[in-house]
């Protein structure tokens, strides 16, 4: 069986690989699709989201990575073949989300299940926008994402400072 796991991804967090981790045992395939979400202001390029994503999943064997900016979660299951759509939930407000949206997804198409896994007591407060906001305040997060992830939003503070030096 091939699954889907969408998002946006911006950045991948540890929460996320654990439920990538999860899903690829679960699963023969999974692609994750970094898709554009409208209702957020992107931190990283969506060409740099999928750089750093491939990067974090490199070492999972089943796991591939797509980037797809322009169409629905619905449409991407039959372009991609996919019999699934894996979401992840930290919380009761993320699992009442998730199944609007798989109840919107079944409305489109009836042969499309979507399968939500839970966060880990460990990830069920990481969140990217979170790691967004801390990164933006030079606050580390290198506990709650991946070293490439870090290591990117180390670089990404310091050219925001070097912004700053410049105008001032």
């Amino acid at each position: 069986m091939k699954a889907i796991f969408p998002g946006s991804f911006d950045p991948i967090t540890n929460g996320h690989l654990d439920i990538i981790k999860r899903a690829a045992r679960l699963f023969d395939q999974v692609i994750i699709v970094i898709s554009k979400n409208t209702h957020k202001n992107g931190l990283f390029l969506p060409t740099q989201r999928y750089q750093l994503v491939k990067e974090a999943v490199q070492n999972i064997k089943n796991v591939e990575v797509k980037l797809v900016q322009t169409d629905l979660t619905i449409n991407l299951v039959h372009k991609f073949k996919a019999d699934v759509i894996v979401r992840g939930a930290r919380n009761s407000q993320d699992f009442i989300y998730e199944q609007q949206i798989a109840l919107m997804n079944k409305r489109m198409d009836p042969t499309v299940e979507t399968i939500i896994l839970f966060a880990t007591p460990e990830c069920s407060y990481i969140s990217s926008s979170l790691i967004r906001e801390i990164s933006s305040f030079n606050g580390k997060v290198a506990n709650v994402v991946p070293k490439n992830v870090n290591q990117a939003l180390l670089k990404n503070q310091s050219n925001s400072k070097q912004e700053i030096n410049n105008e001032t």
